[in-house]
């Protein structure tokens, strides 16, 4: 069966806008398999953000806003000290996707909501904690906060997430969103970056009507 790979980070601003567009197309898709793999956009970063940082940061998330339409809140950035470090709210979704992988997209969404909206620290242990186990109890998988915490903290989901940046660097990816689409082993690209609904339709539908040849 075929099934759509998504190439994603929660911290990523284009992320963030292509969401709506995912979500539109999965909505007309009921049943298509998704499974998200990490990017790891800034992952394992350790500076804090400077004034200029900040205000190329800025740059990117008000083109995302004229194209989206979607709100940003400048309130976790403007934190003393912040350090956009993408990893631990990759591990968060890869932690949710090892508890239930049919809602993964959920949580990556819901991380998404509180960085970019509520404007709070999805850097932190305590905040995706919180932030995972409502998302996740709230798609019908109940899920106490301090297991959560435990599992996001454990050997295994730092291994697991840092095996999603390994594998989409082997896969000379180096931008996101990315939307490709897998059948027997063969991968096409839907999408390298942000693309509107009714273009994704078009994109999917071209790749299933003109398959390529093993």
């Amino acid at each position: 069966m075929p099934n759509l790979i998504y190439i994603a980070d929660p911290m990523c601003s284009w992320c963030y806008g292509f969401g709506p567009e995912l979500t539109a197309l999965l909505d007309g898709l009921p049943g298509l398999p998704v499974e998200i793999v990490l990017g790891g956009l800034r992952a394992y970063n350790s500076d804090r953000m400077d004034a200029p940082m900040k205000a190329e940061l800025m740059t990117h998330w008000k083109k995302v806003h004229e194209t989206s339409g979607l709100p940003f809140s400048d309130h976790a950035i403007e934190q003393p000290g912040f350090v956009y470090n993408t990893e631990p709210a990759c591990r968060a979704v890869v932690a949710a996707r090892t508890l239930a992988p049919q809602v993964t997209l959920a949580v990556f969404t819901a991380i998404q909501q509180a960085f970019y909206v509520d404007g709070r620290d999805v850097t932190q242990s305590a905040v995706l904690a919180d932030i995972a186990s409502t998302a996740l109890t709230n798609a019908g998988v109940p899920t106490d906060t301090d297991a959560f915490e435990t599992l996001w903290a454990s050997e295994k989901i730092v291994l697991a997430t840092h095996a999603d940046f390994v594998q989409t660097k082997a896969w000379k990816i180096d931008g996101f969103p990315m939307l490709v689409l897998e059948r027997n082993g063969q991968l096409d690209m839907v999408t390298a970056g942000y693309l509107r609904m009714p273009a994704l339709v078009e994109q999917l539908q071209a790749l299933v009507d003109n398959p390529r040849q093993a």
